[in-house]
Protein backbone atom coordinates (compact mmCIF):
# COMPACT_ATOMS: atom_id res chain seq x y z
CA UNK A 1 0.00 0.00 0.00
CA UNK A 2 1.60 3.65 -1.29
CA UNK A 3 -0.54 5.85 1.03
CA UNK A 4 1.89 9.02 1.39
CA UNK A 5 1.35 10.96 4.80
CA UNK A 6 -0.26 13.76 2.55
CA UNK A 7 -2.72 12.15 1.98
CA UNK A 8 -3.98 11.23 5.68
CA UNK A 9 -5.65 14.96 5.59
CA UNK A 10 -8.33 13.34 2.85
CA UNK A 11 -8.90 10.20 5.16
CA UNK A 12 -9.62 12.57 7.59
CA UNK A 13 -11.95 14.47 6.19
CA UNK A 14 -14.33 11.03 4.88
CA UNK A 15 -14.07 9.89 8.37
CA UNK A 16 -15.73 13.56 8.98
CA UNK A 17 -17.87 13.37 6.55
CA UNK A 18 -18.85 9.77 7.70
CA UNK A 19 -19.53 11.44 11.15
CA UNK A 20 -21.48 13.77 9.83
CA UNK A 21 -23.46 11.57 7.95
CA UNK A 22 -24.21 9.61 11.41
CA UNK A 23 -25.24 12.66 12.94
CA UNK A 24 -27.52 13.37 10.00
CA UNK A 25 -29.21 9.85 10.58
CA UNK A 26 -27.66 8.32 8.19
CA UNK A 27 -25.14 5.75 7.64
CA UNK A 28 -21.74 6.57 8.32
CA UNK A 29 -19.89 6.84 4.73
CA UNK A 30 -17.92 9.99 3.64
CA UNK A 31 -15.69 10.05 0.42
CA UNK A 32 -13.91 12.95 -1.23
CA UNK A 33 -12.64 13.66 -4.79
CA UNK A 34 -9.50 15.45 -5.39
CA UNK A 35 -7.63 16.35 -8.50
CA UNK A 36 -4.25 15.37 -9.18
CA UNK A 37 -2.57 17.99 -8.14
CA UNK A 38 -4.17 17.46 -4.53
CA UNK A 39 -7.05 20.48 -4.73
CA UNK A 40 -10.39 18.80 -2.84
CA UNK A 41 -13.22 19.02 -6.05
CA UNK A 42 -15.70 17.50 -4.51
CA UNK A 43 -16.76 15.63 -1.14
CA UNK A 44 -20.01 14.46 0.07
CA UNK A 45 -21.57 11.88 2.86
CA UNK A 46 -24.05 8.80 2.72
CA UNK A 47 -27.79 9.97 1.97
CA UNK A 48 -29.54 6.89 1.91
CA UNK A 49 -31.93 7.94 4.90
CA UNK A 50 -34.19 9.94 2.38
CA UNK A 51 -35.28 6.37 0.87
CA UNK A 52 -33.26 6.25 -2.05
CA UNK A 53 -30.52 3.53 -1.65
CA UNK A 54 -28.40 4.68 -4.49
CA UNK A 55 -27.17 8.22 -2.43
CA UNK A 56 -23.77 7.06 -1.77
CA UNK A 57 -20.90 9.49 -1.63
CA UNK A 58 -18.86 7.60 -3.89
CA UNK A 59 -21.68 7.26 -7.05
CA UNK A 60 -22.97 10.92 -6.39
CA UNK A 61 -18.81 11.80 -6.64
CA UNK A 62 -18.76 10.07 -10.02
CA UNK A 63 -21.63 11.61 -11.13
CA UNK A 64 -20.02 14.78 -10.71
CA UNK A 65 -16.74 14.03 -11.93
CA UNK A 66 -18.97 13.24 -15.36
CA UNK A 67 -20.25 16.54 -15.38
CA UNK A 68 -17.45 18.65 -14.49
CA UNK A 69 -14.20 16.92 -15.36
CA UNK A 70 -13.17 15.90 -18.59
CA UNK A 71 -11.65 11.95 -19.04
CA UNK A 72 -8.00 13.34 -18.63
CA UNK A 73 -8.28 14.71 -15.20
CA UNK A 74 -10.95 12.02 -14.03
CA UNK A 75 -8.43 9.16 -15.04
CA UNK A 76 -6.16 11.47 -12.88
CA UNK A 77 -8.15 11.69 -10.00
CA UNK A 78 -8.36 9.86 -6.84
CA UNK A 79 -11.66 9.30 -4.68
CA UNK A 80 -10.95 8.66 -0.80
CA UNK A 81 -13.64 7.19 1.39
CA UNK A 82 -13.97 5.78 4.49
CA UNK A 83 -15.60 2.62 3.09
CA UNK A 84 -14.58 0.70 0.19
CA UNK A 85 -16.85 0.83 -2.76
CA UNK A 86 -19.24 -1.28 -2.66
CA UNK A 87 -20.42 -2.56 -6.01
CA UNK A 88 -22.31 0.21 -7.82
CA UNK A 89 -20.10 2.25 -6.88
CA UNK A 90 -16.85 0.49 -8.28
CA UNK A 91 -19.10 0.24 -11.43
CA UNK A 92 -19.55 4.63 -11.41
CA UNK A 93 -16.45 4.80 -10.35
CA UNK A 94 -14.99 2.68 -13.54
CA UNK A 95 -17.61 3.63 -16.05
CA UNK A 96 -16.56 7.52 -15.72
CA UNK A 97 -12.71 6.70 -15.69
CA UNK A 98 -12.17 7.61 -12.36
CA UNK A 99 -8.62 6.86 -11.18
CA UNK A 100 -7.35 5.45 -7.86
CA UNK A 101 -9.54 4.80 -4.80
CA UNK A 102 -7.77 4.60 -1.55
CA UNK A 103 -10.22 3.56 1.64
CA UNK A 104 -9.82 3.40 5.05
CA UNK A 105 -12.16 0.24 5.57
CA UNK A 106 -12.57 -2.59 3.32
CA UNK A 107 -16.01 -4.75 1.99
CA UNK A 108 -14.42 -7.26 4.25
CA UNK A 109 -14.05 -5.33 7.27
CA UNK A 110 -17.40 -4.09 6.90
CA UNK A 111 -19.27 -7.37 6.76
CA UNK A 112 -17.21 -8.99 9.87
CA UNK A 113 -18.47 -5.66 11.94
CA UNK A 114 -21.94 -5.83 10.53
CA UNK A 115 -21.77 -9.69 11.18
CA UNK A 116 -20.76 -9.44 14.57
CA UNK A 117 -23.67 -6.79 15.48
CA UNK A 118 -26.02 -9.29 13.87
CA UNK A 119 -27.12 -6.85 11.04
CA UNK A 120 -28.31 -8.50 8.15
CA UNK A 121 -26.23 -9.15 4.96
CA UNK A 122 -27.08 -6.29 2.23
CA UNK A 123 -29.16 -7.20 -0.88
CA UNK A 124 -25.78 -6.96 -2.97
CA UNK A 125 -23.51 -9.33 -2.37
CA UNK A 126 -20.09 -7.81 -0.77
CA UNK A 127 -17.21 -7.54 -3.20
CA UNK A 128 -14.01 -5.77 -3.37
CA UNK A 129 -13.56 -3.00 -5.77
CA UNK A 130 -11.26 -4.89 -8.23
CA UNK A 131 -14.09 -7.95 -8.74
CA UNK A 132 -16.34 -5.52 -10.04
CA UNK A 133 -13.78 -2.89 -12.04
CA UNK A 134 -10.26 -5.11 -12.40
CA UNK A 135 -8.23 -1.82 -13.98
CA UNK A 136 -9.01 0.50 -10.92
CA UNK A 137 -6.19 0.56 -8.71
CA UNK A 138 -7.07 0.20 -5.28
CA UNK A 139 -4.90 0.89 -1.72
CA UNK A 140 -6.60 0.27 1.68
CA UNK A 141 -7.45 -0.34 4.24
CA UNK A 142 -5.64 2.60 6.14
CA UNK A 143 -5.21 1.32 9.89
CA UNK A 144 -4.49 4.78 11.06
CA UNK A 145 -8.09 5.47 11.06
CA UNK A 146 -10.07 2.03 10.95
CA UNK A 147 -10.98 1.74 14.54
CA UNK A 148 -12.81 5.18 14.09
CA UNK A 149 -14.96 4.04 11.36
CA UNK A 150 -15.53 1.05 13.22
CA UNK A 151 -17.03 3.29 15.85
CA UNK A 152 -19.16 5.02 13.79
CA UNK A 153 -20.54 1.79 12.00
CA UNK A 154 -21.52 0.49 15.36
CA UNK A 155 -23.09 3.43 16.72
CA UNK A 156 -25.31 3.97 13.87
CA UNK A 157 -26.18 -0.08 13.90
CA UNK A 158 -27.28 0.03 18.15
CA UNK A 159 -29.19 3.15 18.10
Amino acid sequence: MVVKDTELSYLRRCVELAAEALEAGDEPFGSVLVSAGGEILAEDHNRVASGDRTRHPEFELARWAAAHMTPEERATATVYTSGEHCPMCAAAHAWVGLGRIVYVASSEQLADWLSQLGVSAPPVRTLPVNEVAPGVVVEGPVPEFTERVRRLHHRFHRR
